[in-house]
């Protein structure tokens, strides 16, 4: 019941924001001129949002798409809102190792700084697809293709730490619906019988989370100026299930509208973890409304998270350096 009054009356919480604050309030004031941010996602919804909102604030823009088209074209709205942003795009497909290999490849050749990765990118399907690597395409998607481009980026992000004495931060974008997971079975989340629609959307949800906090694990014993946080964003009215059947679709946004929150409300949370001060330092935590936030039991298992890690990088090895 305190969640669903915060989400009504926008209640502030220990960092000054709640759950109305925009992206463009909880980035006032800030010059982010000297950063460089990539964006999974960033095409449109939340990600579009927080893509424009940081450029506004000066930082550089990498924009992947899963098509070059779809992030040329938000390339092009960027420009149209600030025809001073800075905005790069690529090729991006999370559901494809060999995608994800191949950017992280063009990425370097181009020799960019990385101050900030902000893994948004996600997908909600209602039938079980299977990638070209074996992979169910959520689990693919949300989870394994974030865990090889952030670790192939890595090296980067430390680097330019390092180089400019600026805080790196990846930000991990969750959802609520990892609550609804019942946990993590690393042996049946790639098959066929064990896909359940939400069910299936919520465990690469909560892999999102543990994954946060295992490599936050992991930074800080690198002893690294890079910080790892993992978010739910909110509510908000996206494209996210657009392979959901009308119906369903029009039946959950009635019940949850009262509650929804804006695009640039969504984006907020987002926002605050890669650039707000106040988080400096922070890392291996999950965030709702711009505030530290419970999460589930399992997302809390550090045992699940290392298990975990080393699916992830038994999937990956390959595609590593």
């Amino acid at each position: 019941m305190a969640q669903l009054v915060n989400c009504f009356v926008g209640r502030h919480g220990p960092s000054g924001f709640g759950s109305r604050a925009t992206a463009e309030e909880v980035t006032a004031d800030l010059d982010l001129t000297s950063h460089t941010v990539l964006i999974t996602g960033g095409t449109s919804g939340i990600g579009l949002e927080t893509a424009r909102v940081l450029a506004e604030r000066g930082a550089h823009i990498i924009i992947p798409g899963r098509k070059l088209q779809s992030a040329e074209k938000a390339r092009d709205f960027l420009l149209k809102e600030n025809r001073d942003a800075r905005v790069s795009v690529g090729e991006l497909d999370l559901s494809s190792l060999a995608s994800v290999r191949k950017f992280v490849d063009d990425f370097k050749s181009q020799n960019y700084n990385l101050n900030v990765l902000i893994n948004n990118a996600g997908v909600s399907n209602v039938k079980y697809i299977c990638t070209e690597d074996g992979l169910q395409l959520e689990f693919a998607t949300n989870h394994v293709g974030h865990f090889l481009l952030t670790n192939l980026l890595l090296d980067n992000i430390i680097a330019t730490a390092e180089k400019y004495g600026i805080e790196g931060r990846i930000v991990i974008v969750s959802s609520y619906a990892h609550k609804f997971s019942k946990g993590l079975d690393l042996k049946t989340v790639n098959d066929e019988k064990s896909f359940q629609r939400f069910m299936s959307y919520g465990k690469s949800k909560l892999a999102n989370i543990l994954h946060a906090k295992e490599l936050a694990r992991r930074l800080k014993g690198k002893s690294v100026n890079v910080t790892a946080n993992a978010l739910h964003p909110g509510a908000i009215n996206t494209n996210i299930l657009r392979d959901w059947n009308a119906t369903f679709i029009s039946v959950f946004f009635f019940m949850v509208s009262l509650v929804f929150k804006t695009v640039s409300q969504g984006a907020a949370t987002t926002c605050y973890l890669a650039a707000h001060p106040t988080v400096k330092g922070v890392s291996g935590k999950y965030f709702q409304d711009c505030n530290e936030h419970e999460c589930s039991s399992y997302a809390n298992d550090m045992k699940l998270a290392a298990d975990l890690w080393a699916y992830s990088e038994g999937i990956t090895s390959s595609y590593m350096d």
